[in-house]
């Protein structure tokens, strides 16, 4: 717009003074701070409020440069919009004071002393580098500021990646580089994480999931170490402050306010490696937290709407955090699909992983709901209509919904299911073959009537233990945390394979590492979505802490010297994942019939034990084999070598019989975790003995089924 076509809007001039400022009636959408012809638009919602003021700050002023009551005539509905001309946006902080009743029975906890920061403030200030202590006497501890959205995306477009083909990692952005072994320029930054992308590209994976990157406080702890008596953090960052606003501290540009073109940066470097980007978001609880906590900004606004309270106006707990958020009401809602739009149009996300989601689908008393109107919504929301969703489907209360979370043909989940039967069998459990092999076809049983992409797999995650710590220690050691040991999940399925914590045996150290080896095989083989955990592909401990929540230190953060000093388990771990982008029969998005539908010789996927088609599902039996006929891959569209792989969870060596296979092709050998495996890794050189295989205890074998001519794999 020229400046000649600004002069003749008849909404860039001001109709009254509120002091020295002039302003006119705002509008009421967008929600936050819009930068406008001459001025900038101011909108809030409060249902409740009696009045409203906006608070405007210089850039660090410990004192108001001014208060603007909005007029009366300036509320549309229960918003209040105002539009304040002559600001410099850049030198700007702003917030609001909502007066109403105190009245917690009734829900209402208005406080006019407060200054509150805007839910939908694009840029927040306040927490600017990570760890420096703020002047806490200032009133107004977390300042919404207007951000600037001019970023440069160039060609970028969403990758859209199926999600069969996914290898997902998840990661936190601070503790990937801040070790001082990363060799990064900005250690603990989006920069930083920058910087190693060349290495998630070597690695195979090509979706990387952030731990929370909302801005939030990292010194929301009031504890310290025990032991070293160093202050403890909110490190996670499960305890959102501000929805819209990307993460300060983790940016090297954060005390200039750059943090969203940082991150930005981040995102399209990744897209431009063919890397996708998901969000970890906390929608189900705030800062927050319950009556005792501050008052950020919800519930100073309207508390009534957007947490959920008992009758007698008390916080439901679903989240274990304190509060928990009133998802299901229309304004939150819009308030949750607003922040989702956001992040994907500015910010081009590829997908989401939501925190806690069962409390997503409670009613505002918190009744589960059977058709619930947010995940609805989300899923056919048109900007998010090719977004990935997935849904961590359980809450602290008890809700699990692990295969039956209400999902419109859209929502994927982290399956905690296959998550405890690979741990329970890998480590010697009996009774367990039966649930192994169906979780390994993509859990069927959980997910009929959705393709295989709804079971993301994990072993593990964030949240318990490292992958390491799983074959190290039998009980968890969270001393550190300052909570007597009382804190994180003590049904862990680990074992230690003969002595807790580091050992000096050699023989334990071999076991352990064929352990995390059988481990990374079957997660790798298994259909389904695989997530792979920062550092377990190369060993990384967290000393048996599974609660690392409060933990900035070597204890949270990637170690790179482990990258040489456990470079057999990277290898390892990069040939696994490279095997699994070139063979398709792998990453099937449609559950297997277990039938020859085109025609091979072979059932698409077929199970056996010591005999081939003879699988042992009785309760003593350790051992299972699963083949999956190249044939079929991506329902007989694509050629592929068959694929079989073999489980043996028993303390002894089996000689395993091969199932025959057609048209003359033979078994050739790509891994075997056993210590005493005798061919390269990946070579897939031909069996010497092409109907049986001698598999060692605690071992997995992969065998590759095709023509004795080599032939070199491509991803497909």
């Amino acid at each position: 717009m020229t400046t000649q076509d600004t002069r003749g809007r008849v909404d860039s001039f001001p109709t009254r003074r509120i002091g020295a400022h002039r302003v006119r009636a705002g509008r009421p959408f967008p929600y936050g701070a819009a930068p406008v012809p001459g001025g900038i638009n101011f909108s809030v919602y409060s249902d409740r409020a009696t009045s409203m003021s906006l608070v405007l700050f210089d850039k660090g002023a410990p004192t108001p440069l001014a208060e603007l009551e909005f007029p009366p005539e300036f509320r549309i509905g229960s918003v209040y919009a105002m539009t304040v001309f002559g600001l410099d946006p850049e030198n700007l902080e702003y917030g609001f004071r909502a007066d109403g009743p105190f009245d917690p029975a009734a829900g209402d906890r208005f406080d006019r002393r407060r200054v509150l920061s805007d839910p939908y403030a694009r840029r927040l200030s306040g927490r600017d580098v990570w760890g420096a202590e703020p002047d806490w006497n200032d009133v107004y501890q977390y300042r919404a500021q207007v951000a600037d959205e001019d970023f440069d995306w160039g060609d970028d477009l969403p990758l859209g990646i199926p999600g069969e083909d996914l290898v997902i990692y998840e990661t936190h952005v601070r503790g990937f580089t801040r070790h001082p072994s990363s060799g990064v320029d900005a250690p603990g930054t989006y920069a930083g994480l920058r910087e190693k992308i060349p290495y998630l590209k070597e690695l195979g994976v090509n979706c990387v999931e952030l731990l929370p990157v909302f801005e939030f406080d990292e010194l929301d702890n009031p504890r310290t170490n025990p032991v070293t008596g160093d202050r403890l953090h909110n490190y996670w960052g499960y305890n959102t402050v501000s929805f819209f606003a990307p993460k300060a501290g983790y940016a090297a540009t954060g005390r200039f306010g750059m943090q969203a073109d940082e991150f930005k940066s981040l995102v399209k470097e990744l897209h431009r490696a063919g890397i996708e980007v998901m969000l970890d978001v906390v929608f189900n609880h705030t800062a927050e937290g319950n009556e005792q906590g501050p008052t950020i900004s919800f519930r100073g606004l309207d508390n009534a709407t957007y947490y959920m309270l008992t009758p007698d106006g008390e916080y439901y707990n679903f989240s274990g955090t304190g509060n928990t958020v009133n998802c299901n009401h229309p304004v939150v809602r819009d308030f949750v699909l607003s922040c989702l739009r956001y992040w994907v149009s500015e910010f081009h996300i590829d997908g989401f992983r939501f925190d806690l989601a069962a409390i997503l689908d409670r009613a505002q008393d918190g009744t589960p709901l059977p058709n619930p109107p947010l995940l609805e919504q989300l899923a056919y929301d048109p900007v998010l209509r090719h977004t990935k969703l997935i849904a961590e489907a359980w809450d602290a209360a008890g809700l699990y919904q692990v295969g039956h979370f209400p999902n419109y043909g859209r929502w994927s989940e982290w399956n905690g299911k296959y998550r405890d039967v690979v741990r329970r069998f890998v480590k010697g459990e009996p009774g367990l073959v039966g649930e192994l092999a169906t979780r390994m076809a993509g859990s069927p049983d959980l997910y009929q009537g959705r393709t295989a992409t709804a079971s993301v797999n994990f072993i593990t995650a964030h949240d318990g233990f490292t992958l390491a710590d799983l074959v190290s220690y039998n009980d968890k050691h969270n001393e550190a945390n300052g909570e007597n040991n009382g804190d994180g999940a003590d049904d862990n399925h680990s074992w230690n394979c003969g002595e807790e914590g580091p050992s000096a045996s050699a023989h334990v150290r071999d076991l352990r590492l064929r352990q995390m080896k059988n481990m990374m095989a079957l997660l790798l083989t298994s259909q389904g979505v695989p997530m792979i955990l920062a550092g377990d592909e190369v060993g990384r401990t967290q000393l048996g802490n599974n609660n690392t929540y409060c933990q900035d230190n070597e204890l949270s953060w990637f170690d790179w010297g482990l990258v040489e000093a456990n470079a057999e388990l990277l290898a390892f771990v990069r040939a696994l994942t490279g095997f699994r982008h070139a063979h398709p029969v792998l990453r099937g998005a449609e559950h297997p019939h277990g039938t020859d539908r085109v025609g091979s010789g072979l059932p698409e996927v077929s199970w056996h034990g010591v005999r081939a088609w003879q699988p042992d599902w009785s309760g003593h039996s350790r051992i299972l084999g699963m083949l999956r006929c190249g044939r079929h891959a991506k329902g007989g569209t694509v050629a592929d070598d068959h694929v079989y792989v073999g489980v043996n969870a028993h303390w002894e060596a089996h000689d395993l019989e091969l199932p025959q296979l057609p048209g003359g092709q033979a078994w050739h050998l790509f891994a075997d975790t056993s210590a005493a495996a005798a061919h390269p890794l990946g070579a897939e050189l031909p069996l010497h003995h092409p109907g049986r295989y001698h598999l060692g205890p605690h071992s997995v074998v992969i065998l590759v089924g095709r023509d004795r001519a080599a032939r070199t794999h491509q991803p497909s």
